[in-house]
């Protein structure tokens, strides 16, 4: 487009002469991924449209061309504003935005991510299972697991002791590798030497260039009072060492609480189920119930009902943050006997004939008549 048809650069973002930095560079971002080639293959307008909003960002995001542009427009004597050297030279310096496009377009970012420190090693996993009383005191398990150490022999480097490490001959020392796409100079982590800049050309016998070995590791790990079944610690820095001397991962220990013969767990508090006869429901009597700090006497009084719970404080769980005990509760099933011997049928009958069964009855159906 000759100078005299331009359009104003502000006019060609949709920005506002006041506008900061970092909306130019939003409204530019904007056109970029509307207009961009890739998205409108044939398109000679959409094609048109973006190179004039990528000649307008070029100069509104340089403060100095932006305060020429102010004073004197499209027109610098007459030369214009010649520094907009073309896509590729102009593209290499926008940084940052196309970063964010790069990103948008091939899920890939041009930024440089990686650690001249080598990689991260990897997480581990291992499952452990105790009982419900253990979960309820506490436990330290000892856990023995195969793991990748730092190579004793070359330190973590990967090469060969007496040996060092070459500038990568792919990527100069870089990291990254550049390669064209479209209108576009894009940047990638270099292939060869994975973003480290360096390539090793020797390689240790021992750990083949990799800088671990793997070896046993054995591990206490202190189980807290309360945990629930299928949590999850986390013991940071004992995972797999990183490649090259990279950091460690982390170790992931997942419980599993095996389940109880005789309680069961809701939440803090633990429930039984205890059985007594008829004739203890009736009289009353106490039984010895059992709990996780061993057995304890409780007393069932006279007329006790079937499905009636019964709670024996602060003899639950532990709460895992540290707020107090949770409660035992025992519910009582009464046994009513299958057979009886023709005494206690008697026993039973005399005991029937001492009560009114129809005032029983009454009362039975009032309840549903109130």
């Amino acid at each position: 487009m000759a100078a005299g048809t331009k359009r104003d650069y502000y006019e060609v973002l949709g920005v506002g002469k006041g506008a900061s930095p970092d909306e130019i560079k939003k409204a530019y971002r904007k056109l970029a991924l509307k207009y961009h080639p890739d998205r409108n293959k044939g398109n000679k307008e959409a094609e048109e449209h973006f190179k004039e909003a990528a000649e307008a960002y070029a100069v509104l995001s340089d403060s100095e061309k932006r305060t020429q542009y102010d004073q004197f427009g499209h027109s610098l004597g007459g030369s214009g504003f010649q520094g907009f050297e073309g896509f590729e030279g102009a593209f290499q310096g926008f940084g940052d935005i196309f970063g964010d496009l790069f990103q948008d377009f091939f899920g890939t970012s041009s930024r440089r991510g990686s650690s001249k420190s080598g990689l991260r090693g990897a997480d581990l996993e291992y499952s452990v299972e105790i009982s419900l009383e253990e979960a309820a005191r506490g436990k330290e398990v000892t856990i023995e697991f195969p793991r990748h150490e730092r190579c004793d022999e070359c330190q973590g480097s990967g090469a060969e002791p007496g040996s060092h490490p070459t500038t990568c001959s792919q990527c100069g020392g870089h990291g990254e590798v550049r390669f064209s796409q479209g209108f576009f100079t894009l940047r990638r982590t270099c292939p060869r030497c994975h973003g480290e800049g360096k390539q090793i050309t020797k390689p240790c016998k021992t750990c083949r260039g990799t800088g671990r070995t793997t070896k046993a590791r054995k591990l206490n790990v202190k189980i807290p009072a309360g945990i629930d079944d299928s949590s999850q610690l986390k013991v940071t820095g004992e995972g797999e060492a990183g490649e090259r001397g990279g950091p460690r991962g982390n170790l992931y220990v997942y419980v599993t609480v095996k389940q109880h013969p005789l309680f069961e767990r809701a939440g803090n508090d633990i429930l039984l189920e205890a059985k007594i006869g008829i004739h203890q429901a009736a009289l009353g009597t106490q039984i010895e119930v059992p709990t996780l700090d061993g057995k304890v006497r409780l007393k069932i009084p006279g007329g006790t009902q079937p499905g009636k719970v019964f709670r024996l404080k602060g003899k639950g769980m532990p709460d895992l943050r540290g707020y107090g005990m949770g409660d035992e509760l025992v519910r009582i099933n009464v046994e009513i006997p299958e057979k009886l011997s023709p005494e206690e049928k008697r026993l039973l009958e005399e005991f029937g004939k001492s009560h009114d069964g129809s005032n029983q009855n009454q009362g039975l159906f009032s309840r549903w008549h109130r």
